[in-house]
């Protein structure tokens, strides 16, 4: 019995690697990432504790949105402020929405705090609030 020959590539076989395959599931992975990370991020950025309520209506991306938590910090859009900082950076944001802000508040927080954040809403010349609640059925 002869013995086996082997054959090696170097005789001037190229090996080609088709590179668009792996594009295009990398940009695709991308696109994923960008709109999973995106969607969530406003509504659900503090843990607070809303009050139910029977109807909610879905929460506009652009409007300025001020939460109170339970212990009573003040948050402009997800970020932690004061209410006098809230005195100077609400107005410009008032402008934009049309005079709409939206008002999240944990419900076990303090009653004072939410008064006190309506009243530099009102004076920033906010005209009407959007009040946020969680429906009914969730727990």
């Amino acid at each position: 019995m002869a013995p086996l020959r082997r054959r090696f590539r170097d005789e001037g076989e190229g090996v080609t690697f088709d590179f668009a395959p792996m594009v295009d599931i990398v940009l695709l992975l991308l696109i994923f990432f960008f709109l999973t990370s995106s969607l969530g991020a406003r509504q659900n950025a503090l843990p607070l504790d809303l009050p139910r309520a029977s109807t909610t209506v879905q929460e506009t991306p652009e409007l300025p949105i001020v939460s109170i938590d339970q212990a009573g910090k003040v948050f402009l859009n997800g970020k932690e402020t004061t209410l006098a900082k809230l005195k100077t950076q609400l107005p410009a944001l008032v402008k934009t929405s049309g005079g709409v802000v939206g008002l999240r508040a944990d419900e076990r927080g303090n009653y004072g705090t939410v008064v006190k954040v309506m009243d530099v809403i009102k004076a920033a010349g906010g005209e009407r609030l959007a009040l946020g609640t969680r429906s009914a059925s969730s727990k």
